[in-house]
């Protein structure tokens, strides 16, 4: 399994390189199939923060599974164990999800599909992303599947960060369970179903929201092809 260690605003000694290698042991004992890990790494320098200076970020991918975790602390190893102990709780949920679609079970989720009365999250990503001086470059420069850029506006701490998803397609049950692995708000997918691009996203509780986007004319249309 290739293991991925990144710093931000921080650098990586080799002795916390090895740890996270040792530790990386849980993982393929959970997930066998895991096939690369990254760990991110970043440290937050304001003095007020102290507490959660260091965090960690762990992200593993298995085939078309992604799980992530993070966690902060004051030091970079606490900070590391504790992502890894929510990051192997996700792990074993994905492996016994995956038993009980093999065993037929079909665990029903609740799904609100009314009108939303908030907005999801902004995601946040695991991966290193390259930094730019320019805001246009945040929003409208070219970017690769993965590729991320942050900018951070002026003086202000307005930072803006923009990455290329690539949707999958997949069924709503299956869009909630990736929000849950990656341990987001909101997870951004296509639609098996419909076709269209679609996000889940947290309401409260047990209760979820989805949002599917399509253009007014396209709407028109479909209803103008049904009533044929």
């Amino acid at each position: 399994m290739e293991i991925a260690v990144t710093g931000r605003r921080v650098s990586i000694s080799q002795k916390y390189r090895d740890v996270i290698e040792s530790k990386m042991n849980r993982v393929t004992a959970i997930a066998p199939d895991a096939e690369r890990v990254t760990v991110v790494v970043s440290h937050e320098g304001n003095p007020r923060q102290a507490d959660t200076a260091k965090r960690v970020e762990i992200t593993v991918y298995a085939g078309r599974t992604v799980v992530r975790a993070e966690a902060s602390s004051s030091d970079e190893y606490s900070a590391l164990d504790l992502a890894l102990d929510k990051l192997t709780l996700r792990l074993r949920r994905s492996r016994d999800r995956r038993k009980d679609h093999r065993r037929g079970y079909n665990n029903q989720v609740p799904v609100d599909l009314g009108v939303a009365q908030e907005e999801p999250a902004v995601q946040e990503e695991a991966e290193a992303e390259p930094e730019s001086n320019s805001t246009d470059a945040a929003v409208a420069g070219d970017l690769g599947p993965g590729e991320s850029v942050e900018v951070r506006v002026g003086d202000t701490p307005i930072t803006i960060r923009r990455k290329l998803h690539i949707a999958e397609p997949m069924t709503i049950d299956d869009a909630i369970n990736q929000m849950e692995l990656i341990g987001h708000d909101f997870f951004l997918f296509t639609n098996i179903d419909t076709g269209r691009p679609s996000v889940v996203y947290h309401r409260h509780g047990w209760s979820y929201g989805v949002f599917e986007i399509d253009t007014a004319e396209n709407v028109e249309k479909a209803k103008a092809k049904a009533k044929k």
